[in-house]
């Protein structure tokens, strides 16, 4: 079949403008009241997002690519970037717990798979399913590629350049640059080379694949369960209300849930049970879920909570839309 250009552009905006809402927006950062903020973010949200993938369909890869790629889209971010994962003075980071090789350990742990996962796979799984007719097409041409590779490029300099704002004087160690810098090209390479082709899973439906509600619920729980064990919120200063060398705890818990549920939705995932409607209920139920955390964790005011509860709403009412056009 063959694909309209103005099609796959109209896509590739809308993922483009999807990312950095999903990523940001719908946690309560920034609050409704600062959304200008996104204007600043969507080149290097949005045109990474739309380059990752242009990358993985363009090789053949499937999600294990576009999670590689996904956190490594997040080391460019927090360690090129902002260097909020070196920073000893960045959002105050550092304090979460201890510093390990120089890293802000824990918000390591919880940015880049958060990066994979919520500003990059999500958003692409969404607008593959609004237009389920190019989801294993890329949407751009040749130059569409390049565009999107050098808005990203300008939109991580603009990124750097604004955290000279909030962050002066800091510049993160050469040591530190050049690992970020190989550890990108690592993931890079294993997601477009060394990362088998999905198989095609096998037509008949499966009882191994629950139903669509109790995939959301489990989603939920994971993204909630995940951001709640390595965020401080309610005060705390350190993940999960630890203290001192007690942070290791939520730590390894946050890692063993998400090693859990990636194990639990790769069994789900290889069935022929599992359907579009088991996907949005994946998504929905993590984005409800992130929601209701930022909800808790994010708003500095009753207004700023109030208006993310609101925009929680509207969100649960598109995704209900969707699920009816899924059917």
């Amino acid at each position: 079949m063959v694909t309209s250009p103005a099609r796959g552009r109209w896509a590739a905006l809308l993922l483009a403008g999807l990312t950095p809402v999903v990523a940001e927006l719908t946690l309560g950062n920034p609050p409704l009241r600062q959304a200008w903020l996104l204007l600043l973010w969507t080149p290097i949200y949005g045109a990474g997002t739309v380059l990752i993938r242009e990358l993985v369909r363009r090789t053949g890869r499937g999600w294990y690519a576009v999670l590689l790629l996904g956190a490594a889209y997040g080391i460019v971010e927090e360690g090129l970037a902002l260097q909020a994962l070196t920073s000893p003075t960045l959002y105050g980071v550092a304090g979460w717990a201890p510093r390990i090789l120089g890293l802000n350990s824990a918000y390591t742990e919880l940015n880049i798979p958060y990066h994979a996962v919520f500003s990059v796979a999500l958003p692409i799984l969404l607008v593959d399913l609004v237009v389920p007719a190019l989801r294993h097409r890329p949407y751009l041409g040749r130059t569409g590629l390049v565009v999107a590779g050098v808005v990203f490029v300008l939109g991580a300099l603009l990124l750097r350049w604004t955290t000279a704002f909030v962050d002066p004087g800091y510049q993160a160690p050469p040591a530190a640059l050049a690992a970020f810098a190989l550890a990108i090209a690592v993931l890079a390479l294993l997601a477009l080379r060394f990362v088998p082709r999905p198989p095609v899973p096998p037509a008949a439906a499966s009882r191994a694949v629950p139903a669509p509600p109790v995939v959301a619920c489990l989603a939920g729980v994971v993204a909630f369960g995940y951001l709640a064990l390595l965020f401080p919120f309610g005060g705390a200063r350190h993940p999960a209300f630890t203290h001192g060398g007690w942070v290791v705890v939520p730590m390894v818990a946050a890692a063993l849930l998400a090693v859990a549920a990636g194990m639990l939705l790769r069994r789900w995932t290889a069935h022929g049970g599992w359907r579009d409607r088991h996907s949005l209920a994946l998504a929905g139920g993590a984005l409800v879920a992130h929601t209701a955390f930022g909800v808790i964790a994010n708003g500095d005011t009753t207004a700023d909570r109030v208006s993310l509860a609101a925009l929680g709403v509207v969100m649960i009412v598109l995704l209900a839309l969707l699920a009816r056009r899924t059917r």
